[in-house]
């Protein structure tokens, strides 16, 4: 992208650049997360979205039922059918919360059982 005779570079970091990689926890709460039919919404541009993904480290990450709102039409019509307005948003059935969720929040609002000591080395973005 070029402004005023600039040029830019849009960079954006990955997971696999910027989390560390996933404990058995992390992975243990993403499957349940999958299994109970939890959504998360999110823009591939929200650093919110990003850091929650990063909460869950490399692996974990990249399981989370994640739908993307902002690359295609096929994901604006998800999100705004659900009735996303702001970015994180998690659904399950008929609740929500909205903005990043530690992982102790998000275990306890779906009544994870597995293991529970979350921690990741990098989360600081």
């Amino acid at each position: 992208m070029q402004v005023a005779g600039v040029e830019f570079v849009e960079t954006f970091l990955t997971l696999k650049d910027a989390a560390a990689p996933s404990t058995p926890a992390q992975l243990g709460l993403a499957e349940h997360l999958r299994a109970k039919g939890v959504i998360f919404y999110g823009a591939y541009w929200c650093t919110h979205c990003f850091r929650q993904k990063l909460l869950f480290g490399q692996q974990a990450g990249n399981r989370l039922p994640y739908v993307e709102c902002a690359k295609d039409a096929a994901g604006a019509q998800a999100c705004n059918a659900a009735g996303v307005m702001a970015y994180p948003t998690w659904v399950m059935g008929k609740e929500r919360r909205v903005g990043v969720q530690t992982l102790q929040e998000l275990a306890a609002w779906t009544q994870y059982k597995g293991p529970s000591n979350f921690t990741s080395a990098k989360t600081g973005l």
